[in-house]
């Protein structure tokens, strides 16, 4: 079982192993789900869905096409 050593600041260093078994890279975030009993479970943040997805999501439902005028006009604030 890995160990890690607390700095005076607080701050915890990950070994390339611990981080490759949870398919962290650097960049990215870490999740820390505080548990009642002390205890504490890290997992990779990830990304529920991406702006493709959700630009895609209507894709094909309907044949219209807006133009520009009317794509602005939807999205003026009122």
């Amino acid at each position: 079982m890995p160990t890690l050593t607390v700095t005076a600041r607080g701050q915890v260093t990950f070994s390339k192993d611990v981080l490759q078994h949870l398919g962290i890279k650097p960049g990215e975030k870490i999740e820390l789900d505080l548990l009642p009993d002390g205890r504490g479970v890290l997992r990779a943040a990830r990304q529920t869905g991406t702006i493709a997805g959700f630009i895609g999501l209507l894709s094909g439902r309907t044949k219209k096409v807006a133009t520009i005028e009317e794509i602005n006009g939807a999205t003026e604030l009122r």
